[in-house]
């Protein structure tokens, strides 16, 4: 029986992993490129202010709860749920949409705007609630070893969301809703896979189900790198070792086994068992030389947005700002068709903005306010030079500061940018895609790279781009998967024995 478990990579979807097998009691060890554990989950502090780098809040918060009920010990994080869970503002509304849960007060924001607004949600609500609940469990949590096992899973599904298949989300608004407005709102949730509501499936309404009604929203007290730094915790605590600044460049194998993985400086690493917790595509294509996943046929694929993102602290209080806010042009279609493509800025962003100190003054000076912007952009395959990055941070910081009637750049005090070259050189994100392989309806479920390696029965994947996907809440079920996947195929008691002082954290 394999005693240990070498992971590469150290974002949420590692540790998680991480977390169960060393609960079944496997010798785990981690290596990460990074200086610090997290991946996108990650924390920049600068000049007094601490900055959240990627994720600001998740639904099925509930996932957390299993997770670590799953190794036996007590859920450590203090989950702030959100209510509104954001605000939206147009270019052509002085006053922001405050998204609120229920369904009365929101429809209050869109009187005169969508005649019964309330009837509509219920119905289309309704039926996402219902594709939710049927596909759960049936598709989402669980493994598949083949093709055959997928449509026989599918199978199982109600006929009745058939229709969704063959829909985008924004076909599916179209038929439920008349004004732009709402349609606009209800269609930001397919950002959040990482593309625009014109090419994602209308199966993907659930979400709008998972934050208006199922669970909501949440972020975390203190910040969401509370989230790594209270999974390091744990994992030290059970003895688990993580080595920062490893970068694995190559792969030992032998027969149908790895035999160890090659860091930047020739250390081999060797174990039992390995975990990857880097991008599961591109993972099997630049360092285990698949001829799949060669950067052409890479390229070819269907990858997610890339993140342009401003870490901002400015001195003074933003009165007409929330925690989580979407601020959005009047030519929705027309920007969101063509701006996955563009080699140039667009002169008008459309981008998302953090107030974390709205909820966790903490994380900034008294007096001032921390801002995280985050502005989708095209990734490294049609804009690969970003020597411009100062120019669209400007346009957005000058967009912004006239819409709240607050000079950002006059009072600014720290400034760092991310653009996709950052994001694909920190943290290996392939051509700077902030979240893996998109989620079309031939790159889901079974129809993502597997978490089980085709060939080396030793190699697992966990993280964005393997089952079951993108998102904090469901990397965490991926984490799931691969650890029930390692228990079955190696034989390993799955009864929970965490050290006895990780009980006592």
């Amino acid at each position: 029986m394999p005693k240990k478990v070498l992971i590469i990579g150290t974002g949420l979807g590692g540790l998680a992993t991480a977390l169960r097998l060393r609960a079944r009691g496997l010798e785990v060890e981690m290596v990460e490129k990074h200086h610090q554990a997290g991946g996108r989950l990650n924390q920049i502090k600068k000049d007094g202010f601490t900055f959240d780098t990627g994720p600001s809040f998740f639904s099925m918060s509930y996932e957390f709860d299993e997770l670590f009920a799953d190794c036996g010990i007590d859920n450590p994080l203090e989950m702030n749920e959100l209510n509104p869970v954001y605000t939206v503002y147009f270019s052509d509304r002085e006053k922001p949409f405050f998204i609120h849960k229920d369904l009365k007060k929101l429809a209050k924001e869109f009187e005169g705007i969508e005649d019964d607004f309330e009837k509509k949600a219920k119905a289309y609500l309704k039926q996402a609630g219902e594709l939710f609940h049927d596909t759960e469990n049936v598709i989402v949590k669980r493994n598949y070893d083949s093709l055959v096992e997928y449509a026989m899973s599918l199978l199982r599904v109600p006929l009745k969301h058939s229709p969704l298949l063959l829909r985008s989300m924004w076909q599916e608004l179209n038929r439920r809703f008349d004004s732009q407005e709402v349609k606009v709102i209800f269609s930001l949730v397919a950002f959040f896979l990482g593309d625009t509501p014109f090419q994602t499936p209308a199966v993907y309404s659930l979400l709008n189900y998972t934050e208006l009604q199922h669970d909501g929203y949440y972020n975390i007290r203190g910040g969401m790198y509370n989230i790594t730094r209270k999974i390091v915790g744990l994992l030290e605590e059970a003895g688990v070792k993580i080595h920062y600044n490893t970068e694995i460049v190559e792969v030992r194998k032998k027969g149908n086994q790895i035999d160890g993985f090659v860091d930047q400086n020739g250390k081999i690493w060797k174990s039992d068992l390995y975990v990857c917790n880097g991008d599961a595509a591109s993972f099997r294509g630049l360092i285990m030389g698949r001829k799949k996943y060669t950067e052409k046929k890479l390229d070819k694929m269907h990858w997610t947005l890339a993140p342009f993102t401003i870490y901002l602290g400015v001195k003074g209080k933003i009165k007409n700002l929330h925690h989580h806010n979407y601020f959005l042009g009047n030519n929705f279609e027309e920007y969101a068709d063509k701006i996955f493509k563009m080699s140039v800025n667009p002169q008008k962003p459309y981008y998302y903005v953090n107030a974390s100190s709205k909820s966790n003054p903490e994380c900034a000076p008294e007096g001032c306010e921390n801002l995280f912007i985050l502005c989708p952009v095209p990734d490294l395959r049609f804009k690969p030079d970003w020597s411009d990055r100062e120019e669209l941070a400007n346009n957005i910081l000058e967009d912004m500061s006239e819409r709240l009637d607050f000079d950002l750049i006059g009072n600014r005090v720290t400034q760092t940018i991310y653009d996709p070259t950052h994001w694909e050189g920190l943290f290996n994100l392939y051509r700077g895609s902030g979240l893996g392989l998109a989620h079309g309806l031939n790159q889901v479920a079974a129809l993502r790279p597997k978490n089980k390696d085709e060939q080396f029965g030793n190699l697992y994947y966990v993280g964005a781009s393997t089952t079951p996907g993108t998102g904090l809440p469901i990397v965490v079920i991926g984490s799931n998967l691969v650890t029930q996947r390692i228990l079955k195929d190696h034989a390993i008691n799955s009864h929970v024995a965490l050290p006895k002082r990780v009980h006592q954290v």
